[in-house]
């Protein structure tokens, strides 16, 4: 039997300590990032003061005077709001700040960003020559600590396991939405703004590099980012000019439901998903933007005019599958068990002249895999018109023929 030298146990000791102090970096990365989908999903009151208090100290730090400040109740509301003449937009957080004068505020957290942006890549590029790399794809949704004990360094679980959710959540999810309803109501540069709470995707990521010690700041750079971050905590979006600054409140109400990657997403059934004071906001069904009939009315018509796949399937599921087949009046084709799905049965309609963009049949399915809730999805599936059976349909699904398909033992 051979046993361990003491140059071995202590090599094992390290390994061991290095791998506890990963799985806590991990630890304390999960309840940082936690922290600030929470603030970016906060219905809460602006913090007045303290909102006025960071952007002033941005202005200071351009060498500008503190501006007036001009409240409005929604980003759809500013503009309209004071007598502050925005002639381009603020830059994004990944431009240039040299080339926005025009915006020396927001530019400095433009810089700020940019440079953080470049010290986090340098950072993973460090560790992957000394780690090599992980292969991620079965880790990051739900097992970030697993990945760890299987051997990944704590930045890389971090960049691609646990900040993802914190984008999906705050940018995706309720950023983008509003900026493109903002942008179609408005039709000018006031589609663009400083984010405050809906930017917290960065600043908020930046601070979990910062908090867990993944990444070490020049004490000028810390001292700008907690500048952002208490901006991003205080209020919602602002657009920064010479004289004025205007400053939108947050929602007064925004409801989620949970996403696979530990993150939210914008869920409601029974009004708006995200509401502002003055009623500005939008609908959303599991985090996927819809029009409000889809909550209020849907109706067959409504669902056969609609383009949008995943708004057709919500609305459908408003309604129910079975309703949807009865109110539509569309014609059952067969019904067959699911040798993929034991227990499940394949229904297979014909859809009636151009619904849903020309001839087709529906199959209506159910999920081979269970939901968070324990239950498992029922879905339609648009097929050719031609295929003549529910199995033959279900198998044209998976590139299969129908003998195949029969020998499934179960699908996904």
């Amino acid at each position: 039997m051979t046993h361990p030298t003491p140059r071995t146990r202590g090599a094992l000791r390290t390994a061991a300590d290095a791998r506890r102090d990963a799985l806590e970096t991990v630890r304390l990365a999960t309840r940082i990032r936690d922290e600030w989908i929470d603030e970016g999903l906060s219905a809460l009151p602006a913090d007045r003061p303290a909102a006025e208090a960071a952007i002033s100290e941005l202005y200071a730090r351009v060498r500008r005077p503190a501006p007036r400040f001009v409240w409005v109740p929604s980003p759809a509301a500013a503009p309209t709001a004071g007598a502050t003449t925005r002639p381009m937009p603020p830059p994004r957080f990944d431009a240039l700040p040299d080339r926005h004068d025009g915006w020396p505020a927001a530019s400095l957290i433009a810089a700020l960003h940019a440079r953080l942006d470049l010290r986090v890549g340098d950072v993973i590029a460090r560790r992957r020559r000394v780690h090599g790399y992980f292969h991620f794809e079965r880790w990051r949704t739900d097992a970030p600590e697993q990945a760890v004990r299987e051997g990944a360094d704590a930045a890389f679980v971090v960049s691609e396991a646990l900040l993802p959710a914190l984008t999906r959540t705050v940018r995706d999810s309720l950023l983008m939405p509003l900026r493109a309803l903002l942008n179609a109501e408005a039709g000018d540069p006031s589609g663009y703004a400083c984010y405050g709470q809906h930017g917290v995707h960065k600043a908020g990521a930046y601070d979990v590099w910062r908090r867990t010690g993944l990444l070490r700041l020049r004490p000028e750079d810390s001292e700008q980012l907690d500048v952002w971050a208490a901006v991003a905590r205080s209020c919602g979006w602002w657009w920064p000019g010479d004289e004025e600054c205007v400053v939108s409140e947050r929602p007064v109400d925004v409801r989620t439901d949970s996403a696979p990657d530990g993150g939210r997403r914008p869920h409601s059934v029974d009004g708006q998903a995200v509401r502002y004071a003055d009623g500005w906001g939008f609908h959303a069904v599991n985090g996927t933007r819809v029009p409000e009939w889809v909550i209020t009315d849907p109706t067959p018509e409504r669902i056969a005019a609609e383009p949008n796949v995943e708004i057709r399937r919500c609305a459908i599921e408003r309604l129910g599958w079975d309703a949807y087949t009865e109110l539509a009046g569309l014609r059952l084709v067969g019904s067959a068990p699911d040798p993929g799905n034991p227990g499940s049965e394949l229904c297979l309609f014909d859809l009636p002249g151009n619904t849903w963009g020309g001839p087709a049949r529906l199959l209506l399915t159910v999920n081979g895999s269970v939901e968070r809730d324990g239950t498992r999805r029922r879905y339609g599936l648009t097929v050719p018109f031609d295929l003549p059976d529910p199995l033959a349909a279900a198998a044209w699904t998976y590139g299969l023929d129908s003998d195949q398909y029969a020998r499934l033992q179960r699908r996904t």
